[in-house]
């Protein structure tokens, strides 16, 4: 396992977000986190990738114990978070944002530029354009290639599909299905139930902070109370 996470729980001062999580992610997998708004969803990726602080559980990775690690040492260790809102500098170019990416990797091999061209052609055309001048689509693919520079084991997407047009979300399921292929571990939130049905072999589905199902993807669209859990 490249990640496991027993009893997990993040609170907001007396307000708990996710309230004893279990599962693990094996490597070379996809997982994907299912839920409404305020199932907790992006609070459980937020605080194991070290931005929010653990009220309680434990977390381990890549067989260390990293409950108490900031974001810098998760980043480090090799768990790489493509946030919602992509938190791009506006003038930073693209190529200047990808070679950002390339210092987390810090004492492992960063990625190379020429791969995520390869990958997302759109921003090699564009690589020296600035990055608040970019489509929503283009600052998606440019937030999850500054994610791959720094080559990480675990690459984690919160809501990637998020206010992208349908054609797009076309491409970006391609474009992660070649990640996938390319041995990169993948945790994904999301509330589009057809790109993780695509993407991931199995779910999490969560409301109201509380894991409510795990399991086989196939199992939960097939799963009429499973679908009204994920619609609460």
């Amino acid at each position: 396992m490249i990640l496991e996470v027993e009893r997990l729980s993040v609170a907001y001062g007396p307000v708990v977000a996710v309230r004893d999580l279990d599962f693990v992610l094996e490597r070379g997998a996809c997982v994907a986190i299912l839920g409404a708004n305020g199932a907790g969803k992006t609070s459980a990726v937020e605080a194991l990738a070290g931005l929010l602080p653990k009220q309680g559980g434990r977390v381990r990775f890549n067989g260390r114990d990293v409950t108490r690690a900031t974001a810098s040492e998760m980043a480090r260790r090799g768990l790489a978070l493509v946030p919602q809102d992509r938190d791009l500098f506006a003038t930073f170019t693209v190529e200047e944002t990808l070679l950002a990416g390339a210092s987390a990797a810090r004492d492992r091999k960063s990625g190379r530029l020429e791969d995520i061209y390869e990958l997302f052609p759109r921003l090699l055309e564009r690589r020296h354009e600035f990055a608040g001048m970019l489509s929503g689509g283009e600052q998606q693919m440019l937030a999850i290639g500054r994610g791959l520079m720094s080559s990480p084991l675990v690459l984690v997407l919160d809501e990637p599909s998020a206010g992208l047009a349908p054609g797009i979300i076309l491409h970006l399921v391609d474009a992660l299905g070649e990640i996938r292929r390319r041995a990169t571990t993948l945790l994904i939130v999301e509330q589009n139930l057809n790109l993780a049905e695509a993407l991931a072999e199995r779910c999490l589905v969560m409301s109201a902070g509380v894991l409510r199902w795990k399991g086989p993807m196939k199992d939960a669209l097939a799963n009429e109370a499973i679908r009204e859990a994920y619609f609460a």
